[in-house]
């Protein structure tokens, strides 16, 4: 069995090395991820230049792109088999809610289900690699049941986010839903070393939506958060009444 590991974070975050290192103990493992941080790239490619892969000493690959162009490259150049799964992360930091939009390590899987491969992100809600760490045997036991499904749903990924706290104190694990949550004060109005006005996105603070099936509440309550996530967005139950319109006059 062949798996394909990336993410967004890197190639030299410990959330990698982690992931790796657990994806092993049932599978050959290649890696193949960015050279620096691609973190909010979302499922971008990169268009306007060439790529340029580069092997590592320890024979992992990095790439001057998004975690997409990883996937994409990993399974149409760089490796001599179709990976069996692809497990994109661990996400320094959630990805929960309305993040899967905006998340590179979510993309990641989601490129890799396009290509015909199931997919499943991983990303650690605190902040501390030494706890992130302590979720090795529980990681390695979640590959595991993911390689062992006997039919793997079509064109569907999984999202696991884990609590930010000691392995040991997790609650077990959760199957959730996406929650919601609102962004207020994100955009910091400011100035360059030559008084032009400027803008950064990010910081401020969040506030968070969602019922006891919520991702969100599950990580919340200490659980390991398993969200199944479609690549259909469709709302069917709007379609009939987008049919009846009429745009002559």
């Amino acid at each position: 069995m062949n798996i394909l590991v990336t993410n967004d974070d890197g190639i030299l975050a410990p959330g990698l090395a982690l992931l790796a290192d657990a994806c092993r103990d049932v599978a050959h493992v290649t890696v193949v991820a960015p050279d620096r941080e691609q973190s909010g790239t979302s499922h971008s490619l990169t268009l306007h230049r060439p790529l340029r892969p580069q092997r590592r000493p320890d024979g992992a690959w990095q790439v001057d792109g998004t975690p997409t162009d990883c996937v994409m490259l990993a399974m149409q150049a760089l490796m001599p088999e179709r990976p069996d799964f692809v497990f994109s992360g661990i996400n320094h930091g959630p990805n929960m809610g309305e993040d899967v939009l905006y998340s590179g390590t979510v993309s990641a899987a989601m490129e890799a289900v396009m290509l015909g491969v199931p997919g499943v992100a991983l990303s650690f809600a605190g902040h501390s690699p030494e706890t992130m760490a302590t979720y090795r045997e529980a990681i390695a036991r979640l590959v595991r049941h993911v390689t062992t499904i006997a039919a793997y749903p079509a064109n569907t990924l999984l999202n696991v986010n884990l609590p930010p706290v000691p392995a040991g104190e997790a609650q077990g694990l959760r199957v959730t839903s996406l929650g919601s949550r609102y962004f207020s004060e994100s955009l910091m109005r400011m100035k360059d070393p030559w008084g032009r006005e400027i803008f950064w996105i990010g910081g401020g603070s969040i506030t968070w939506t969602g019922g006891i099936t919520s991702d969100h509440a599950a990580i919340h309550e200490g659980y390991i958060s398993v969200t199944p996530l479609q690549m259909d967005l469709t709302n069917y139950g709007l379609i009939e009444t987008v049919r009846g319109w009429s745009l002559e006059g």
